[in-house]
């Protein structure tokens, strides 16, 4: 076991980690691992194929309880062992099915543990059982969120998964997906479902990333970002990196319980320009700074909760569409427009409008973003491409031709790093891009 051109090391004050043991060029892979354990969200139930994750118009379903789909009887086989719990359940519960995407993934994770005896291809330098819990760092509310969770699992899976494991084994096994868990997301980083990937797991964070971790299917891959030199060790990114220093610390110390100190995070040297101000007659006060930047937590946080709630229904749509420019029209008052806290807002406006199926206000929204975007992201960045992808598309949409061929060749370049040459996405835009001419 293990993985060539890289070694499992202590990183000095940050635990176990990973590090080359020859050099990497960039966009080169530095390794593939596949998902311990997986599912698919629901929300791309009949989109996309739940054993393989490959995106057709021609999937069929599940007979029994007609929610999942597959590409063909090989998937749908292929599938059983981890659907059969899930599709009792579901029948048993019909309308009233409802468990969290983690509840789902433990309970694949438990199905898997059953039948496993020796370590799998997804743990050649990593075991699942050794990933961090950090329990001792949970506060009430994330114990809470976890027990909750934990009633969830034995709701709806007790009786379709036979001896699920005691208490506290079951409270150590949510900790450690909450922590070391992965989102799977499309080309326009769209969510498509979590797994576990504990190889990929085992590297540790850094604001200032030499791999990045796209998807293939239900496979995780590496590929360097910068030169990676022997001895060097191999960082990803656990966050997004738009924000500003303060925040990315924030927001790690409460997800994953560390305090990072990376470069980027020592220099703070983008920071200025993430919390560019408006240029004024008479610029504002510290304190006026201060507290927009409250407000704009706030609004953003607010946001989040109103969309998770406002799912789906469309009066609401336009509410938050609202909420939005409302923000965006007072934060404008201090905050220049590259601003991150503005540059937010702007994208989940986009994110409205696409929903809404409004492409030109999608579109002249993804303007806005794009250039500051391609500043505050490092060079090979999924963020920045994804945006060039929607407004390459959009352009398209909207027959505007060459603008449209234009945004496309930029997100093809930091894709052919990133995804690597041979990626079905890649293919995909080389094919819309060729469909123009």
């Amino acid at each position: 076991f293990g993985i060539e051109g890289t070694e499992r090391f202590l990183s000095p004050g940050k635990g176990r980690g990973l590090r080359a043991v020859r050099h990497f060029s960039v966009g080169e892979l530095v390794f593939a691992c596949p998902a311990y354990s997986y599912v698919l969200t629901v929300n791309e139930r009949g989109a996309h194929c739940e054993h393989c994750f490959t995106r057709r118009d021609d999937l069929f379903k599940c007979g029994k309880c007609k929610q999942a789909y597959y590409c063909n009887v090989d998937c749908q086989r292929g599938d059983w062992s981890m659907h059969k719990p899930e599709c009792l359940a579901m029948c048993a519960y019909g309308e009233n099915w409802c468990p969290s995407e983690t509840v789902r993934l433990v309970a694949r994770i438990i199905m898997k543990q059953k039948v496993t005896t020796e370590r799998t291809p997804s743990e050649r330098l990593l075991l699942l059982r050794e990933f961090e819990a950090h329990l001792d760092k949970m506060d009430s509310e994330k114990d809470e969120l976890n027990q909750a969770d934990l009633a969830a699992l034995h709701h709806f899976y007790s009786k379709h998964i036979s001896n699920i494991p005691d208490e506290q084994s079951l409270t150590e096994l949510f900790a450690q997906v909450n922590c070391n868990g992965f989102t799977i997301e499309d080309e326009e980083l769209s969510h498509l479902g979590s797994a576990v990937f504990p190889d990929v797991a085992l590297m540790n964070h850094s604001c200032n990333p030499n791999v990045i971790v796209t998807y293939k299917g239900t496979v995780a891959e590496v590929r360097a970002v910068q030169e990676i030199n022997p001895g060097d060790e191999i960082f990803d990114s656990y966050i997004d990196l738009l924000y500003p220093t303060e925040d990315r610390k924030e927001r790690l110390l409460d997800s994953y319980f560390f305090t990072c100190q990376c470069t980027e995070c020592t220099t703070k040297s983008k920071d200025k320009a993430k919390m560019e101000i408006r240029k004024l007659s008479s610029p504002p006060e510290p304190g006026e700074i201060q507290s927009m930047v409250r407000y704009a937590k706030n609004v953003i946080e607010e946001f989040r909760r109103a969309k998770h709630y406002k799912n789906i229904l469309l009066p609401p749509l336009l509410e938050l569409l609202e909420m939005c420019e409302l923000s965006q029209e007072k934060m404008g008052a201090i905050f220049a427009d590259t601003n991150v806290y503005m540059l937010h807002m702007m994208y989940q406006a986009m994110g409205v409008c696409l929903y809404m199926q409004d492409w030109d206000g999608a579109m002249s929204y993804g303007e806005k973003i794009i250039q500051p975007y391609s500043v505050h992201y490092p060079a090979y960045s999924l963020n920045v491409a994804s945006m060039y992808l929607k407004l390459g598309r959009l352009y398209l949409g909207l027959e505007r031709k060459t603008q449209g061929v234009k945004a496309l060749k930029k997100a093809l370049a930091i894709m052919e790093v990133t995804h690597g040459k041979d990626h079905h996405y890649v293919a995909e835009v080389k094919r819309e891009i060729e469909d123009q001419k």
